[in-house]
């Protein structure tokens, strides 16, 4: 027998292990089947209750009109690509606001301290505030400080997302560096790396490894609350719909401005599942016997 072929059998898992793989197989085929019924069953009864409802017909003609949707649905599109562009910027000033925030608040010394203060009120101001709030603060009170110029309320828009969301993300980011090991600074300031290194190299991406689900989810929570920037005037999807509903005195152009944002958060929702997923298996899977 060749080396090769001793390594290849001593690696083959046990009948053990087979018998317990051919048991899984077996446990999630009835999985499947059982969550396809169950599926099934609860869709008939839904659908058969609501459609037998003596108001279904009242509320088929306010809310799901196809031809006031279909006619609502490219100005909504139009006003939908505002709140893209929004969130595409929102983001980028998040995630660098958010990194530094965690930094501050990361420092270690006395010299510090004002800088750590700081960043702590702000978590907690912007943390407490409703971002509905806080949208009226700046969309109202930045252009108060000089009314003879006008700001676009796409920009105003996307400052006060940005205020919010970095508090959360910095919150988020700063439990993630916290939870990486001490030993993992030491050993970095042991190979001679600066204090700004170590966060660079070792700390920051061990830490958003540990935190990517959680930052995800407020990325998603983020694409919802961009359509709050219809309050300061800007026309995207939610304006957009509630002018075509002033029109048609019919809902259903909210209800595909809804169905457009579930679309647009849909993708970062089903990746958030799998790396969450995918890391639980990671921690969780054992060794063959």
């Amino acid at each position: 027998m060749t080396t090769d072929g001793a390594l290849g059998a001593a690696f083959e898992p046990s009948s053990l292990e087979l018998e317990r793989r051919a048991f899984r197989r077996r446990a999630s085929g009835r999985s499947v089947v059982v969550a396809l019924v169950s599926t099934v069953l609860f869709a008939v009864i839904a659908g058969t209750l609501v459609l037998t409802s003596p108001g279904w017909d009242s509320v088929r003609t306010t809310f799901f009109n196809l031809d006031i949707g279909t006619d609502a649905l490219p100005r909504i599109l139009k006003g939908l690509w505002l709140n893209v562009r929004v969130l595409f910027f929102a983001t980028i000033a998040v995630a660098v606001l958010g990194t530094l925030l965690a930094v501050l608040r990361s420092l270690r010394g006395a010299v510090f301290f004002p800088l750590r203060v700081l960043a702590a009120a702000y978590t907690d101001l912007f943390r407490g505030l409703p971002v509905l709030i806080v949208l009226y603060l700046v969309g109202f009170g930045i252009p108060a400080l000089n009314p003879t110029q006008r700001f676009p309320a796409a920009v105003l828009g996307t400052i006060g997302i940005a205020l919010c969301y970095s508090a959360y993300v910095a919150e988020v980011l700063r439990a993630g560096m916290e939870a990486v090991h001490p030993s993992q600074r030491v050993a970095a300031r042991s190979l001679g790396l600066s204090h700004a290194k170590t966060l660079r190299l070792v700390v920051i991406p061990q830490g958003l490894r540990k935190v990517v689900p959680a930052l995800m989810n407020d990325f998603v929570s983020m694409q919802k609350d961009v359509g709050l920037i219809s309050v300061l005037g800007a026309v995207d999807a939610i304006r957009a719909a509630q002018i075509a509903q002033a029109q048609t005195y019919n809902f259903t152009p909210y209800v595909v401005s809804g169905l457009l944002f579930v679309a647009l958060s849909f993708p970062m929702i089903r990746l958030t599942d799998y790396l969450s997923a995918r890391m639980a298996k990671r921690e969780q899977t054992g060794g063959t016997v």
